[in-house]
């Protein structure tokens, strides 16, 4: 059997990033084989991770990132089980590798994405969050992504908690004044989040729920039951406007001037460069969103530890 020596345990845990107890086990199975023990830490991670799988994943980063001209970007959430792993050095760097695969080589899904070489490595996505698993020791998973072509601008809010993308059109290109108003676009979206782009994104049928709910509460309105029918028409036709200006970004109003809608703010930035500027999409991920996050009860964990 081989001599395992401290020095020995020192350099795996340097060249994995995995525990010294784990680093110690590993070569004393593989005899000393530096390559064979770092092949026994990746399939006990494996275990390990699997068994970990289960856990709730609901923290984590939102990335959006495009390439250096504006013309391709992506947005990716990554999560994971705690806000401490997710500030992580190594973690950031895999997210913004991830969302940097995806730019570059445009994978269909998440599976093809899993499958792909990241960039600037040697192993697949999928090996290289497990070696990370290895070195952090939570369930992590790449859950969402979207990938946008066309004049593009990234805005990241609150450290990883809400990823924007907004896609731009004009004939002037990627100029500071058009990136500067897809920038503010973006503010827009992350402070305010609508659900369309404009009145065309919105489906006729939640526009025709929206009636039946406004139409029903006004039944129950002593002072709008008794209208005419016509008159009721005409304050749904008003308050479905407000909806709009609610709801679609461009007809929202500027977060950063009231006297505006996103729209004309953009239109005057565009007149001001004697160009045309139009918001085409944009992409809107919020860290968690959707995910059932479980309530943990600090009595009820204490006491379960004393008995």
């Amino acid at each position: 059997m081989a001599n395992i020596t401290a020095k020995d345990v020192a350099e795996l845990r340097k060249q994995t990033g995995v525990g010294m107890m784990d680093c110690k086990k590993a070569l004393v199975e593989a005899d000393g084989d530096f390559e064979k023990a770092t092949v026994l830490l990746r399939e006990k991670g494996l275990a390990t991770q699997a068994k970990k799988a289960g856990r709730v994943a609901a923290e984590g980063i939102v990335m959006a990132k495009t390439n250096a001209d504006h013309t391709v970007g992506a947005v990716v959430e990554v999560n994971i089980e705690t806000d401490f792993a997710a500030n992580n050095e190594e973690f950031k760097k895999f997210v913004d590798d991830v969302a940097q695969t995806i730019i570059e080589q445009n994978p269909a899904d998440i599976d093809a994405l899993n499958a792909a070489t990241i960039s600037g490595g040697s192993v697949t996505v999928a090996e290289a969050l497990q070696e990370l698993f290895l070195k952090i020791r939570e369930n992590m998973h790449i859950r969402r992504f979207k990938r946008l072509e066309g004049i593009l601008v990234p805005y990241v809010h609150g450290g990883g908690k809400i990823g924007v993308l907004v896609n731009l059109d004009s004939p002037a290109g990627a100029t500071d004044a058009v990136l500067a108003a897809g920038k503010d676009c973006a503010l827009q979206v992350a402070a305010l989040k609508p659900a369309y782009l404009n009145k065309e994104a919105v489906p006729a049928s939640v526009i025709e729920s929206e009636k039946s709910i406004m139409l029903a509460q006004m039944s129950e309105d002593p002072k709008l039951a008794n209208k005419p029918d016509q008159v009721k028409a005409k304050i749904v036709e008003g308050k479905v406007g407000k909806f709009y200006t609610e709801n679609c970004l461009v007809d929202q109003e500027f977060v950063k001037d009231g006297s505006m809608t996103v729209k004309q703010y953009v239109d005057s930035c565009a007149k001001a460069e004697n160009t045309t500027i139009s918001v085409v999409d944009y992409v809107c991920f919020e860290r968690g969103e959707g995910v059932e996050k479980k309530e943990d009860n600090f009595a009820d964990e204490v006491a379960s530890m004393i008995k």
